[in-house]
């Protein structure tokens, strides 16, 4: 899921000029996925509870392979746009139904580590992904007869989305090794099956006790299968269903996927040319590893509350202190510059910009453009920004490092944690289907509108406003989220649900 999600952040800088595409229509090459996960999201609950956990893994795995196949071939952009889609459905399922599974099979004691170690894969696939996208660009430029026979030098962004064939197939292989959910077999009646799985995890006495509190828990609620929709804004349900929601725009709105599927365009601003920003994506990838990995250790010490109180802190500072970076940037051409330009750009355009400086990116983008026309200024833009930035380009590179860093130990771990954890027994994949959707549904518009927002806005306005929403999270997370590690989820349901 994590390769398919960010792969993208390396094709955005080739398809734009390649299909002629405005910033809408860039943000919607990149959102598209979100949307259909969006709607895999809500499907996949109640299909997971009809068919089981594991077997909508599976279909999810089919769709990757499927988008990575056609992304790679597209002849067009709607093509593309398809192939992109289908994937979504693969990711939609992912997000929701692997948490739910790793919540329904870990001991209590160890169910935050477990289910963080999902959120690992992802950020992994993340890494991966920005350097395959890095290796593929290095490659292109080599002289190699076998780069030049199988396409790389001409077919980058192909190479880099036809990929994730590999993934996928490990994916649909690795499915066959896992057991069912035992909560769910327990759901079906299947005790015998829920018995034999669960004995593997922990010892007997305490199986037999976790499958008693199971059981328990389905006495006077409607089986999983006929909840409606409308039992979650129930008043019992009002205040997990209120903490689910808050949490659940929070990890879209403060900006993190505008980082991981545009992170080598936003470096690109800070005027370090395309190979730079590729490179430089590989450090965003890696602290993303690190401080997943950081946030397991310590997710089940610290407690939930505790790291996203930390996170959101460290978010805050450093989304204001990259609009700071950003709007202290001024722009100029000089005409050193200008003779150190690619030979295909119009020298006797270019120079109509020598000598001028710009206080703020989008003047000069939109000098840019109206110089070069528009269809040009794609091709160009790129390359002008790099010879005519002055900025403390340290300074963005520590902004979204910090960025990341405070995401990984907070947001993104810890959100599907709290999901798998605060929703009871009979309405959890009902209810994290919703939320799941929600947060689905505010990663596609922000996704959608961040090329727009660089171009109207600027850099500087764009992160000022996802620190903005940042600060108001943790005033949220502060005084409404209540601490949910080491309590089993029965008894976190008599914790949280009104009788």
């Amino acid at each position: 899921m994590g390769f398919d999600a960010s792969v993208i952040s390396g094709v955005v800088r080739f398809i734009e000029p390649e299909f002629d595409l405005t910033k809408l229509e860039l943000g919607w090459a990149v959102s598209s996925l979100t949307l259909t996960s969006t709607l895999g999201m809500m499907i996949s609950g109640p299909l997971s509870n009809a068919f089981g956990r594991r077997y909508i893994l599976r279909w999810a795995a089919v769709f990757y392979f499927v988008s990575a196949i056609g992304s790679a071939f597209a002849p067009d952009f709607i093509s593309l746009i398809i192939a992109r889609m289908l994937g979504g459905f693969g990711v939609g399922a992912s997000l929701i139904i692997a948490p739910v599974y790793i919540a329904e099979i870990a001991p209590s004691n160890l169910r935050g580590r477990l289910v963080s170690i999902n959120q690992l894969n992802i950020v992994l696939g993340i890494s991966v992904a920005f350097f395959t996208n890095y290796l593929i660009l290095r490659l292109s430029q080599s002289d190699a007869g076998w780069v030049q026979k199988i396409g790389i030098d001409i077919f980058q962004w192909r190479w880099m989305l036809g990929l994730e064939t590999i993934p996928a197939v490990f994916y649909f292989g690795f499915l066959f090794f896992v057991p069912r959910s035992p909560r769910w077999l327990l759901m079906k009646n299947r005790d015998d099956e829920a018995l034999h799985v669960m004995k593997k995890v922990a010892e007997e006495s305490r199986v037999m006790k976790d499958i008693a509190a199971v059981k328990a828990s389905f006495v006077n609620t409607y089986s999983e299968k006929r909840v409606p929709l409308s039992h979650l804004f129930k008043p019992a349900l009002r205040t997990v269903l209120f903490i689910g929601i808050v949490v659940a725009i929070l990890q879209q709105i403060t900006g993190i996927n505008s980082v991981f599927f545009y992170a080598p365009m936003i470096f690109e601003q800070t005027g370090i040319g395309a190979d730079a920003s590729f490179s430089q994506a590989i450090f965003v990838g890696l602290t993303n590893v690190v401080f997943t990995v950081a946030a397991i250790l310590l997710i089940d010490r610290f407690g939930r509350k505790l790291l996203l109180l930390i996170g959101l802190t460290g978010i805050a500072i450093s989304m204001l202190a990259l609009s700071w970076g950003f709007h202290q940037a001024t722009y100029t051409l000089t005409d050193s510059a200008i003779n150190t330009l690619p030979a295909h750009i119009d020298r006797e355009k270019t120079t109509l910009l020598s000598g001028i400086t710009f206080d703020s990116d989008v003047k000069f983008k939109q000098e840019i453009e109206k110089i070069f026309g528009v269809t040009e200024a794609k091709k160009v833009e790129s390359d002008l920004i790099a010879a005519a930035t002055t900025m403390n380009s340290w300074l963005i590179l520590l902004g979204i490092i910090g960025f990341v860093a405070s995401f990984a130990i907070s947001l993104g771990p810890v959100m599907w944690v709290l999901f798998s954890e605060i929703f009871p027994n009979f309405i959890r994949g009902l209810a994290i289907s919703f939320v799941g959707f929600i947060n689905s549904g505010v990663s596609f518009l922000v996704q959608l509108v961040f090329p727009w927002e660089l171009t109207t806005l600027g850099s500087s306005a764009t992160f000022l406003i996802y620190g903005l929403f940042a600060l108001a999270g943790l005033v949220i997370i502060a005084f409404l989220l209540p601490e949910t590690k080491n309590k089993s989820l029965e008894e976190l349901e008599k914790i949280l649900i009104k009788k």
